[in-house]
């Protein structure tokens, strides 16, 4: 008789789980539309990110999710940095910039806020934060929707950080995107393996 295994193990070794590696791919986040992720898609998804390999037990990242009005609140405050950087750009680029967190329905930003640490390095958290957002994008696909991983300059401009409540030792790993392609995605070409593989020899 075989040993039944616990409930949290899963097969993850079937065509589903590879076909779902294999097929996935970023959508423009120009070209997103509703709907996004419900609550509870929303939850699995975050609850999947998490999934990710974090030496040290550190949590070294979390979320901050933009939806409904919000995402038009965090625009106006960034057109407004925008206009008081670049005094003599044109009404029409400032409108973009109002309107950069409404190409989605939801934006998740991966806060990355990896410390000092004796026994797990710096770089190792940091790692933890990109594997963060691979999983959001991978299971924003299982749930048959799209994202894209961005930055973009709110990313690193210092006078975003206090929009986002960052504290001194954090910093944002990327602006997820999630919502409905409007238009079929297109694949980009990708490397062949002989192109990227190299065998350690002695």
């Amino acid at each position: 008789m075989s040993t039944p295994q616990p409930p949290d193990r899963l097969n993850v070794t079937d065509a589903g789980t590879l076909g779902l590696l294999l097929s996935r791919r970023s959508g423009s986040a120009k070209a997103m539309t509703a709907p996004g992720p419900d609550a509870a898609q929303l939850e699995l998804i975050l609850t999947a990110a998490t999934r990710v390999p974090d030496h040290g037990k550190l949590t070294p990242w979390r979320f901050v999710v933009f939806e409904g009005e919000a995402r038009a609140a965090f625009g106006e405050k960034l057109a407004a940095l925008f206009a008081a950087a670049n005094p003599t750009a044109i009404p029409e680029i400032v409108e973009l910039e109002r309107r950069r967190f409404l190409r989605a329905p939801t934006i998740v930003a991966v806060i990355s806020r990896a410390l000092g640490n004796a026994k797990v390095p710096e770089w190792e958290q940091v790692l933890s934060a990109g594997a963060v957002c691979m999983n959001l994008l991978l299971a924003t696909h299982a749930q048959g929707l799209t994202g894209s991983w961005l930055t973009e300059w709110p990313s690193y401009d210092e006078r975003v950080r206090p929009l986002l409540g960052l504290a001194a030792h954090e910093r944002v790993a990327g602006f997820v995107y999630l919502g409905t392609p409007a238009a079929p995605l297109e694949d980009r070409p990708r490397p062949p393996l002989e192109t990227i593989v190299t065998r350690w020899t002695p």
